[in-house]
């Protein structure tokens, strides 16, 4: 995990790259009705600007209230580093996919006298994606390829 500024600047983002990308699939397969090989590629022309988003909301908003809410639930140093672990990414879900989602239906369902269901309706459909794409793919290959990058071992 990040021990200073920079290598938390660098996880944020690389999470931030992982997660976007995953969920931007995934919005555009459901658009579509169907996942084909072109979705990959189409996902790439809106990841820029949602990592973007994703970057200032998880570093201003959701980071600190993830951790504040996680540690609510566990308790550093007590619990096992894999309950924390596990702790933070749900609360940063909690957190990430109704903003993000929030953003998503303003930017690609328009803003009109429906923003609100929308919204709520988009939330609903992202947030077990985004639960489960955080805990069982981005979280994993990020702290992996963190942890080689930045030579950390699984003590960590």
């Amino acid at each position: 995990m990040p021990q200073t500024k920079l290598e938390n600047v660098i996880f944020t983002i690389m999470m931030v790259i992982v997660m976007v990308y995953g969920m931007v699939v995934y919005n555009i397969t459901l658009d579509r009705g169907v996942l084909t090989n072109d979705v990959f590629f189409i996902a790439l022309f809106e990841l820029p600007i949602m990592c973007v988003v994703g970057f200032i909301i998880e570093s201003l908003i959701a980071g600190r209230l993830a951790q504040k809410m996680a540690f609510k639930i566990v308790t550093p140093g007590q619990d096992k580093p894999f309950m924390i672990v596990l702790a933070i990414s749900a609360m940063t879900v909690v957190c990430m996919c109704p903003l993000m989602s929030l953003v998503a239906t303003c930017l690609f369902k328009g803003i009109d006298s429906q923003i609100i269901a929308k919204w709520i309706q988009l939330t609903i459909t992202n947030f077990p994606m985004a639960l489960l794409w955080q805990i069982f793919v981005a979280g994993p290959v990020v702290r992996f390829l963190f942890g080689h990058i930045f030579n950390k071992t699984k003590a960590e």
